[in-house]
């Protein structure tokens, strides 16, 4: 099997992940960039400071939710904070097996160590199992550490690419408990890119904070509605030492340059006090499905 997790000389043909070899951010990054070498890094903090600060990397690629687990909390609360933008999505089907060592058994499991997306997505299969869980910093982390410890009474939920890379045998295969389970990516750089708005469909991020005023929130929002853009994610969540302040995530179809979605920007400005634009980017064709 081809090696494709050692960084390269130059940054500029790299991509960053958060994980170890195997993991579905290896995957993913395989997927989309086939000629770049994925950088595994420990966490998603070294994820974003490979690329904005150390200069490890160009691109970072990075899980914001799942079709099962939900959102990746932290990504919320680390892309307002960076200068990175989104300039891609990539939608990657989760596959997941059951891991252990040669010598187990599912009757001899005690103990499943994973990541706690991927345990939330297998939990009717643990619950049938009626094993301990234990939750890792990544998949294929956790497959590694399977390997390491070396007893058969612990096992890991991890995509087969872990299984080949620290041989580990699949226990049970497809071990998801809902198939179409699939994890959305977003690509980051250091440098905008807009799509060509005439190219095909776009879908623009964005960050925005409301006024401290009545129905600020209302009124912010009713200018994508007075001039038809559909908003396709709104996300909240709360920063501040006193928990008061609201900062909202948001995805809408079209282009900044498109006149509706201009207008509509204008007026979130108005009653904001912090709007700043994530990225524009293609619109998967996985949206169509």
């Amino acid at each position: 099997m081809t090696d494709n997790t050692e960084p390269t000389a130059d940054p500029a043909t790299t991509i960053a992940y958060q994980g170890v070899p195997g993991a579905n951010s290896h995957i993913a990054c395989l997927e989309a960039f086939p000629d770049m070498t994925p950088l595994p890094c420990a966490t998603f903090e070294d994820v974003f400071a490979a690329v904005e600060t150390d200069s490890r990397a160009a691109l970072a690629m990075i899980p914001i939710e799942n079709s099962l687990g939900g959102r990746v909390a932290d990504i919320h609360h680390l892309l307002p904070e960076s200068k990175l933008y989104i300039i891609r999505e990539h939608y990657l089907p989760v596959k997941y097996q059951l891991l252990g060592l040669e010598s187990a058994t599912l009757e001899g499991l005690e103990e499943v160590r994973s990541h706690t997306q991927a345990l939330a997505q297998c939990r009717g299969q643990l619950n049938q199992l009626g094993v301990r869980t234990v939750s890792r910093a990544d998949t294929a982390g956790s497959a590694k550490e399977v390997a390491e410890m070396a007893d058969p009474k612990i096992a890991a939920v991890a995509p087969a690419l872990a299984g080949e890379i620290y041989n580990l045998k699949a226990l049970r295969d497809r071990f998801e408990d809902r198939i179409g389970n699939t994890t959305r990516f977003v690509v980051l750089s250091r440098a905008r890119r807009d799509p060509d708005p005439q190219a095909g469909p776009c879908v623009t991020a964005l960050i925005f904070q409301v006024r401290s005023v009545p129905a600020a929130l209302y009124k912010a929002m009713g200018g994508f509605a007075t001039n038809g853009v559909n908003i396709t994610k709104l996300e909240s969540y709360i920063t501040g030492e006193r928990f008061s302040v609201a900062r909202f995530y948001a995805e809408i179809e079209g282009h900044p340059a498109d006149a509706n979605v201009a207008q509509a920007l204008e007026e979130l400005d108005y009653f904001s006090s912090q709007v700043r634009i994530l990225g524009a980017f293609p619109a998967d064709d996985f949206r169509q499905h």
